[in-house]
């Protein structure tokens, strides 16, 4: 049986898929990347407010990271785009955006 999502807050869900920026160094972890602590604290703050519900390194077959996905809660592409642009990883090349795609849930096991 599958449930479905009624929510109170006019917002949508988004994915936004990023990759590897030009300065991210590929032979290190995540939490070994330059302004790791910058990105982690912009991170946390968002999901204290509520709008990133869920996210983490994209990883290869060996473990290795090579992007990002975050779930988010949005009104629309725009203002994920202007919410996102601030994360010190994006400005300073670790990672760059790739794709935002709104995301509509059917199917939700969470209780």
């Amino acid at each position: 049986m599958w449930t479905f999502e009624v929510s109170t807050v006019m917002k949508n869900r988004f994915l936004a898929i990023s990759s590897a920026g030009p300065n991210r160094d590929s032979s290190k972890g995540t939490r070994e990347q330059p302004f790791w602590d910058e990105h982690a604290a912009f991170i946390d703050q968002l999901v204290e407010e509520g709008y990133i519900l869920m996210g983490g390194p994209l990883v290869d077959e060996r473990g290795m990271p090579h992007g990002a996905l975050l779930i988010v809660n949005a009104e629309d592409e725009k203002e994920v785009r202007d919410k996102l642009k601030n994360d010190p990883w994006f400005t300073h090349g670790i990672l760059k955006l790739k794709s935002i795609e709104r995301w509509q849930i059917f199917v939700d096991a969470r209780k």
